[in-house]
């Protein structure tokens, strides 16, 4: 039997780990919104609560996440307001028990009005930002975001190890099939796109918003990839409305980044990678006793039935043109 990737990491272990580099905890220990790692809200002695975030294991290694602690230092050292790693007695990255772990401040906020044109404007100049230092140097140890590792090998990954009903299981093959070469034909169009160090899963659910404007947070997904994948996901409705949010967007990031309108034939493409991949993460994390309680429905028939659908949405949409600006 799989032994569970977080069964040891009990509350006693978590301030145990955090007394091992000096932070004395005071019995507070709130558990946060957080699926792939285990992030906690610790109370400390003589001090502010603090965020502790322990890594799944396996998932990435020390030198991947070391490589995105060193970029999201570069961003604040630039005044660009994200949340780094705490270093402590000169380190980021800590272990105990098996266990890798990093601590932050707590920041707090609300979700942003993407509905406002001042906030998507406001937004799009720190995301600017972000892909300006992103752009000076490419990560050496993080993967890229590609058709292979999003679309090829996850959708492979679910036929193999058979999550879709047997009933479903050709249909699914089929229509994924079509749909990844709906997304080689959009790659095609858009041409040689720049790849740069990302976000990587900039949705507004990692945007904290406040008086002061918003705070990007979890650049766990960082890695390469063309700008437009840490802007599509803040467009959402039809596509008048998705146009206008994204001249918004842009009128703020062309402040700091120049924008490749060529990429603009990725924004489908990448929306269904990103179906596909979504589907076979919860797939690998099935053995997770936290999956299988947030997300009850999936592996039933229905949800594959309406996957299919989705896929063949998609299929259609990356034949159309893509968003003007």
């Amino acid at each position: 039997m799989q032994i569970q990737p977080f069964t040891a990491l009990t509350p006693d272990v978590v301030l145990d780990a955090l007394g091992g580099i000096g932070l004395q905890g005071d019995g507070r220990l709130l558990a946060l919104n957080s699926y792939e790692n285990r992030v906690y809200q610790v109370g400390i002695e003589d001090g502010p609560p603090l965020i502790a975030k322990f890594y799944r294991p396996e998932r990435w290694s020390d030198a991947e996440i070391l490589e995105e602690h060193a970029f999201v230092a570069a961003l604040a050292e630039r005044e660009i307001p994200v949340v780094p790693a705490l270093e402590i007695s000169g380190h980021t990255l800590h272990a105990f028990n098996g266990f890798r772990f990093s601590v932050f401040t707590r920041h707090g906020g609300r979700a942003p009005e993407l509905d406002d044109s001042n906030t998507l404007e406001w937004m799009g100049r720190f995301i600017g930002r972000i892909h300006a230092v992103g752009a000076l140097e490419p990560y050496r140890h993080r993967p890229t975001l590609d058709i292979e590792s999003f679309g090829v090998e996850t959708s492979a990954y679910l036929l193999a190890h058979d999550f879709i009903p047997a009933e479903l299981a050709e249909v699914y093959r089929g229509v994924v099939e079509l749909a990844l070469d709906g997304v080689r034909r959009c790659y095609d169009r858009a041409g040689a796109v720049k790849k740069l160090r990302l976000h990587g899963d900039c949705h507004v659910g990692n945007v904290l918003w406040t008086d002061a404007g918003p705070h990007f947070v979890d650049f766990d997904d960082s890695r390469m990839g063309p700008a437009i994948q840490d802007l599509w996901m803040l467009l959402s409705g039809e596509r008048a409305e998705m146009t206008r949010q994204l001249s918004d967007l842009l009128a703020g990031y062309e402040d700091f980044y120049d924008f490749q309108p060529r990429e603009l034939h990725l924004v489908e493409a990448l929306r269904t990678l990103r179906l596909i991949h979504y589907a076979a993460w919860i797939a690998r994390r099935w053995d997770d006793p936290a999956f299988t309680v947030a997300f009850p429905w999936f592996n039933t028939q229905r949800y594959w039935q309406d996957r299919i659908l989705e896929l063949r949405e998609q299929i259609a949409l990356m034949d159309e043109q893509p968003l003007s600006i």
